[in-house]
């Protein structure tokens, strides 16, 4: 993980109580420290996301209690718009 994205991921993580309280079980996206995005999944969250911010600048984080939804780094990942 980048380390813009592990500030991300740090941020998530030190107000992850507060963030459930206010979204869980959404998918939530966070630049500077900011959520700037809420979804019902990973793939409508990047897909949105990425139309205004470039991929690789914002971190997707599900938003639940606990350590099993903390993000997983992915090497690849290719995101196919409807239809293709």
């Amino acid at each position: 993980m980048n380390s813009q994205l592990m500030n991300e991921f740090d941020y998530y993580l030190e107000h992850q109580q507060e963030l459930v309280q206010k979204y869980n079980g959404k998918v939530i996206v966070i630049k500077g420290q900011t959520v700037i995005g809420v979804f019902d999944s990973e793939l409508e969250a990047v897909q949105k996301t990425s139309e205004q911010h470039e991929l690789g600048t914002f971190l997707v984080q599900k938003c639940e209690p606990g350590r099993e939804s903390y993000t997983q780094t992915y090497h690849s990942r290719v995101v196919f718009a409807q239809g293709q």
